[in-house]
């Protein structure tokens, strides 16, 4: 492809060569970089690549795209300076591989909780109403004949264009992607025009450690820049930020909740408990009038299921497609129940910072168990906020607590349950608990002291298939690890 039909689109310098430079394919990771390739020089948290440019003219790269100056300009090399290069890289790569969104009905949910079930719901909705839907977001990527882990939430944008060429390719009409506040303010989904927006809720995230927002209000603008890039825009009106995070928005906005007049709106919840079952069942009213059964728990699942069933009405799925879709959702480590016993419940959940984890044991409160046991350590190199925060909700909402690492990072556990217990100490002192900072003796420990009617949620890992320690990520799939152990031991 001639680089003139690549910049379509996007202002740029031309530095040195010729706009008729042939380029074979697109690369921001130096290692990569092949014989005719461009290479968009991208200034990041750790390093500029920038600094690579003479390694990759060797390499036999027939294009740099940068952002500003360069030491030494290498020679024979096209040159194209632009404002943003990873704005650049977006644009780019749509125009490489055929602006490949534009083909798709593209759904992109965003929010603090419940962007992946909210995702994984609408996903089984579309599919269940005749669409070929493919799905991106936390716990990967998956579409006919494919389905794999990814590093990020939202892919990089040249993985993502090249995701929806895949799909198209594999026959899928639609796409449904959780939308990070990161993905946003990085340009990841610079490009993209959604037919379908969707906002779940909002609480602090996501601030203050490295790479992360400078403050909450910034984190929730960046949230509300998906409201200027979609048609529709299916939002939550129950929740406090809503308002604001939509000031500028651009699409017509369609509403769902419990507490307003919400053109989606849910009434009548009743719990529903069977072993090895947690759901709940609930009424829609509004623009629509139907009874909903979902094999999810509580009043959060109420919320990811309305905006799915808003979705799927707003792009014309039949109800009989909806309530199919929902009564068949299961989503990896998302209050996954993991069956071991008759006499206690074991659940997973990739609940991981304290709004997260207020929400889940609250619904499961609800539920009232026996003892609500709960298992959970914090993440190394994060702030430590989230740490104090973990604590005190667990203490205030569980019975007993097991304290355990959570990929520790570069950090010491022992430290991180230090933090943990300050929360613990300014939420409920007086909760019983243990430390063990191996987390599979912590599993193997919870399991053999259940009792009866316990109901034990293990959480901040989730869909997680690795433990990372001091950098070393070894595996660990936590559902495997407690089927394998209950069997171990005779569990029934």
């Amino acid at each position: 492809m001639k680089l003139q039909e690549l910049l379509n689109g996007l202002d740029y310098t031309l530095v040195q060569g010729s706009l008729d430079t042939e380029v074979v394919d697109i690369a921001y990771d130096s290692r990569k970089v092949q014989p005719g390739w461009a290479f968009v020089c991208i200034v990041g948290t750790n390093r500029d690549s920038h600094d690579y440019a003479m390694d990759v003219a060797e390499q036999g790269a027939s294009v740099l795209v940068i952002e500003h100056k360069l030491d030494e300009v290498p020679q024979g090399v096209t040159v194209v300076q632009v404002e943003s290069s990873r704005r650049a890289l977006a644009l780019l790569s749509c125009n490489y591989f055929g602006r490949p969104a534009e083909k798709l009905i593209t759904i992109g949910v965003t929010g603090t909780k419940g962007k992946t079930t909210t995702a994984h719901m609408i996903h089984s909705v579309m599919n269940a109403g005749g669409h070929k839907c493919g799905i991106i977001g936390t716990n990967g990527v998956a579409y006919p004949g494919v389905s794999r882990a990814l590093v990020n939430t939202t892919p990089e944008s040249y993985e993502l264009q090249k995701m929806f060429s895949e799909m198209l390719a594999a026959g899928c009409d639609s796409v449904v992607m959780e939308v990070s506040s990161q993905g946003l303010m990085m340009d990841r989904v610079t490009g993209i025009h959604f037919k379908v927006g969707v906002f779940t809720n909002l609480y602090p995230d996501h601030i203050g450690g490295p790479g992360e927002h400078a403050s909450f209000e910034e984190y929730r603008a960046w949230k509300g820049q998906l409201f200027r890039r979609c048609d529709v825009g299916v939002v939550n009106v129950d929740d406090k930020n809503c308002s604001t995070l939509l000031a500028g928005h651009t699409c017509k906005l369609v509403t769902y909740g419990m507490h307003h007049e919400a053109d989606f709106r849910a009434s009548e919840l009743h719990l529903l408990r069977a072993e090895n079952f947690l759901g709940i069942r609930f009424h829609v009213s509004g623009r629509e009038d139907m009874d909903v059964k979902v094999n999810m728990p509580g009043e959060f699942s109420v919320y990811n299921s309305l905006a799915a069933i808003a979705v799927g009405r707003v792009l014309g799925v039949a109800h009989d497609a909806i309530h199919d879709g929902l009564m068949n959702i299961s989503v990896k480590g998302r209050v996954e129940l993991v069956p071991v016993s008759k006499d206690f419940t074991v659940l997973i959940d990739f609940a991981h910072n304290e709004a997260g984890a207020e929400s889940l044991l609250t619904t499961l409160r609800a539920y009232e168990p026996k003892r609500l046991v709960v298992l959970f350590g914090c993440g190394g190199d994060r702030s430590r906020l989230r740490r104090y925060g973990m604590g005190e909700v667990a203490s205030r909402k569980a019975d007993f607590l097991i304290l355990t690492e959570d990929n520790n990072r570069f950090e010491s556990v022992d430290q991180i349950i230090k933090d943990i217990k300050i929360g613990i100490a300014q939420g409920n002192p007086d909760v019983p608990y243990v430390e063990i900072p191996d987390r599979l003796d912590a599993l193997h420990y919870a399991l053999d002291h259940a009792q009866k009617g316990d109901l034990i949620a293990v959480i901040g890992k989730g869909h997680e298939t690795y433990r990372d320690r001091m950098g070393k990520k070894t595996p660990f799939l936590e559902r495997e690890l407690i089927l394998e152990y209950a069997a171990q031991i005779g569990l029934k």
